[in-house]
């Protein structure tokens, strides 16, 4: 779903016209192109010159023959294509880096992930490994015949609106970190976005279709806790950048000193390394002291699932301390649906109790709270999507249109 845009020139209305003939593929399925003319609204000759171009530039692909329903030969089937341009997305974390390549069909084509002690690094060393990562899917695109179309990276922190700077991420430790010019992003441009944004994102793009309509408020965490708030398929961003810093919402007045310099923040109750501390366990070394599939969450769930009383009740105590923080935002947001992703969708059965029955007692009718079926690869694949999405919102980057 894309804003409409303002149209100023031949080229503008060019462009516009380009993307909705992409778009009817991305949302109505593959097509003839009398098909695609008939969902978009123009001609088919005028669809036929689109198509045409879209095809030379590696967008489109041509699928066979199929038949539109109506009387006369079946029209060739277009589909988005397999090969050329792709997105790559990366993921930061406080302990791992990610990276992934999606082509313009949604398929993750090649991808790469390590286990790596990011919390207090200076940043440069994170950047170099996460640079190496990159190389390795990179260097796998070029068999399939893929072409990344640009880069972006998902941070748990404040990053500058429409820019590459991350402001602050404190639980990486990171201040004033600009990500331009520090890693390969194939020829096509860097973004850099808040990873709570981009797992919003990617549930508008791929995810639940509860996503799709309305105004959803998602809420991602790992260790910290963020949210985001898409209203009508629109992010909302705040003046700087900003929304959703749902983490650091306080919900104890006299509480633990947090990363950001407050105390008493959500995420420091509600957070993966709060229900390792209520536990008795030592955050940074939980992993090495307890290794396993999944990390710390796999950790939390194997004991929770064997019905371990102590790590039971961190959760529910973690569970009704996010249950506050929600009723909050839900009061002030009033939205539709509630999206539980990120680390904490792994940790859904056992948090989920305590949640509803939290939004239940202060709010009475409380909005549906579901939980992401992407969980923690959420960000990762939002970051890669939002790549083929600016291919798809903008063809003229990449086709070279005649006439």
């Amino acid at each position: 779903m894309t804003a409409t845009p303002r149209l100023h020139t031949q080229q503008d209305l060019r462009r516009a016209n380009l993307a909705a003939v992409l778009y009817a593929v991305v949302d109505g399925g593959p097509a003839s192109r009398a098909r695609v003319a008939d969902r978009i609204g123009l001609t088919r000759t005028a669809v036929s010159t689109l198509v045409d171009d879209l095809l030379a530039a590696g967008l489109l692909a041509e699928a066979g023959l199929g038949h539109s329903g109506s009387p006369g030969r079946p029209g060739t089937v277009l589909a988005l294509s397999d090969q050329g341009p792709c997105g790559l997305g990366a993921a930061i974390g406080v302990d791992h880096l990610a990276v992934c390549a999606v082509d313009l069909r949604g398929r993750v084509r090649a991808r790469a992930a390590v286990d790596s002690v990011n919390r207090r690094s200076r940043p440069e060393p994170v950047l170099e490994r996460l640079a190496g990562l990159i190389d390795d899917v990179t260097g796998q695109l070029t068999e399939a015949g893929l072409r990344p179309a640009g880069l972006c990276v998902a941070v748990p922190g404040q990053v500058v609106r429409d820019g590459t700077r991350v402001v602050q991420a404190p639980n990486l430790g990171w201040r004033d970190v600009d990500l331009a010019g520090r890693l390969p992003s194939g020829g096509g441009p860097l973004k850099v976005d808040n990873e709570a944004n981009l797992g919003a994102l990617a549930e508008l793009w791929i995810g639940d279709p509860v996503c799709r309509t309305g105004d959803v408020l998602h809420v991602s965490a790992e260790i910290g806790i963020g949210s985001a708030i898409l209203t009508d398929g629109l992010l909302l961003r705040g003046n700087r950048g900003f929304a959703g810093e749902l983490g650091h919402v306080p919900v104890r007045r006299r509480g633990h000193a947090c990363g950001c310099g407050g105390r008493g923040c959500l995420e420091q109750y509600a957070g993966e390394e709060a229900v390792l501390r209520a536990i008795g366990l030592d955050p940074v070394r939980a992993v090495a002291d307890h290794p396993g599939p999944g990390g710390r969450v796999g950790y939390l769930a194997g004991r929770a699932e064997a019905g371990d009383p102590d790590v039971l009740r961190a959760l529910r105590g973690a569970g009704t301390d996010l249950g506050i923080a929600l009723t909050a935002a839900a009061n002030l947001l009033d939205p539709h649906v509630l999206v539980l992703g990120g680390a904490l969708a792994d940790l859904a059965p056992w948090l989920l109790p305590a949640v509803e029955a939290e939004l239940g007692r202060r709010m009475g009718t409380a909005p549906p709270l579901v939980v992401s079926r992407l969980g923690a690869d959420g960000p990762l694949l939002g970051a890669a999507h939002a790549v083929t999405r600016a291919v798809l919102d903008d063809p003229l980057r990449t086709a070279q249109p005649t006439g």
